[in-house]
């Protein structure tokens, strides 16, 4: 089982950050993604990445960041990405929901790191909040010249979902799906099971039975279990699929088979 994308690095797991390795690996979880958000945090997960077999990282500006991003962050990003464990460019997009970078600028952060992106030929890793569609339409532009990339923790619904695969993407639910009336639980039940990856977004959107509680890599399970309910499969069909997808998505098939 794979968590695609959580955040290891957050002080919330300081003196317990081999643990939570440890007891994801009990539970199953043989890959999990350290995702950067700024040049800090993008090394931390490198350095996690050197430290456990199992952990990759990505690295970018999260749209919150955006604002603080140096000017020669660009080429730091890129002399970051040549580290043979790092398997995407991301956490990248817009977010217009708590609008802490001036929207001008996290547009203009967000189209250089695709740019990046297409140069490396690494897939992204998108975020959207309250600004699907032009999160989608910056990405409509660019897509023919990107090795795809996944829409983390999906905002939207069926439709939606349709239209972001058809530009060679797929999608990645997390803890919400298992919440009572979540719309992301309709969506992934409506999307094809291999066009979905699971995900903690770990420490935050804990699934049931730990909701409120800090997130981790382990709780993966739990997305991979009420996923399989929603489509009708065996957990262990779920997780094959959804890691088949994720494995082809980061460049992992040659490590873990196909």
């Amino acid at each position: 089982m794979i968590d695609s994308h959580c955040h290891l690095y957050f002080d919330t797991y300081d003196g317990r950050r081999e643990e939570a390795v440890r007891d994801a690996v009990d539970a199953g979880v043989h890959t999990i993604v350290n995702i950067g958000i700024d040049l800090e945090s993008s090394k931390k997960c490198i350095e996690l990445a050197e430290r456990f077999d199992g952990l990759y990282a990505t690295v970018g500006y999260h749209p919150h960041d955006a604002a603080r991003a140096p000017k020669d962050y660009i080429d730091r990003l890129r002399d970051l990405a040549a580290h043979p464990k790092v398997v995407a460019i991301g956490e990248i997009g817009l977010d217009f929901y708590r609008d802490l970078s001036p929207r001008p600028v996290q547009h203009q952060v967000f189209e250089q790191q695709l740019e990046l992106a297409s140069e490396l030929s690494k897939p992204i890793v998108i975020h959207t909040r309250e600004s699907f569609e032009p999160t989608l339409e910056v990405v409509r532009r660019y897509a023919d010249s990107l090795a795809g990339g996944v829409f983390h923790c999906f905002p939207g619904d069926a439709n939606d979902a349709d239209r972001v695969i058809a530009l060679g993407f797929v999608i990645s639910v997390g803890g919400v799906i298992t919440y009572k009336k979540a719309s992301m639980a309709r969506t992934a039940a409506e999307t094809p099971l291999e066009k979905i990856i699971i995900e903690t977004d770990a420490p935050f959107l804990t699934p049931v039975p730990y909701r409120g509680k800090t997130n981790y890599p382990a709780y993966v399970r739990y997305t991979c279990e009420k996923l399989a309910e929603l489509h009708g499969v065996s957990v262990s069909e779920a997780e094959r699929v959804t890691d088949r997808t994720c494995r082809k998505l980061y460049g992992l098939v040659e490590t873990f088979g196909d």
